[in-house]
C-alpha cells in the first residue's frame, strides 16, 4: 500500500531513482530546501512499503487578490510506479491543500512535448491557459503549457479563460 506524506530533508538522499527521468526537473538542494521551508504543506512523498520513494510533488501558494493560487512546481513519478494513479493522488492532494487556502485556482508548467503529462492533466480537469514561449532551457528552448484549473473560489471560472496569444517567461505573473 502506497503512504503519502509528508517530505524531510532526509527523502534528498533517496530520491534520484524518481528524478532520473529526462522529463523531471532537476533542482539544487537550497532550491528544495526553501521549498521545504516556506511550503512543507505543499511538499508530499508516496512511498512503497518498503520505504521506497515512488514520487512526489513539490509546490506552494502564492499571487495577490483574484491571482492567488496554488502552484505545481514538480510533479514525478519513478518510471517503475507510473500507470498507477500516483500522479492523480499527488495533484489531488495539492488541489485540496489549495482549496483550504482558498486559492482561486491551481495552475502547472508543462513542456508541450510531454503529451502523456498533458493528456493526464487534462484528464484531472486543466486547461491549457496561454503558451509560454522559451520557457525551458536546452537545444533548442522548448515552449511550455500553463495549464489550469479553477478552484471552487473562482465561482465564475475567470481564471481559467484562455489567453489568446502565447507570452514570454518575463510576462509570467
Amino acid at each position: 500500500m502506497t503512504t503519502l506524506r509528508p517530505f524531510t530533508c532526509d527523502d534528498m538522499y533517496k530520491f534520484n531513482n524518481v528524478n532520473l527521468d529526462p522529463l523531471t526537473e532537476t533542482y539544487g538542494l537550497s532550491f528544495y530546501m526553501q521549498y521545504l521551508a516556506h511550503w512543507p504543506e505543499y511538499f508530499q512523498v508516496a512511498e512503497s512499503p518498503s520505504g521506497e520513494i515512488m514520487g512526489y510533488i513539490m509546490g506552494k501558494a502564492e499571487g495577490i487578490g483574484e491571482n492567488w493560487h496554488g502552484h505545481v512546481t514538480a510533479l514525478t513519478v519513478s518510471p517503475d510506479f507510473r500507470r498507477l494513479g500516483l500522479a492523480a493522488t499527488l495533484m489531488n492532494f495539492l488541489e485540496d491543500i489549495s482549496e483550504k487556502k482558498r486559492a482561486y485556482f491551481v495552475d502547472l508548467f508543462v513542456r508541450v512535448s510531454n503529451k502523456v503529462a498533458i493528456n493526464m492533466y487534462k484528464n484531472l480537469g486543466y486547461i491549457v491557459y496561454r503558451t509560454v514561449l522559451e520557457y525551458y532551457s536546452g537545444d533548442p528552448d522548448e515552449d511550455a503549457y500553463d495549464m489550469r484549473k479553477a478552484c471552487s473560489r473562482d465561482v465564475t471560472q475567470k481564471s481559467v479563460v484562455p489567453l489568446a496569444h502565447p507570452v514570454r517567461p518575463e510576462d509570467v505573473d
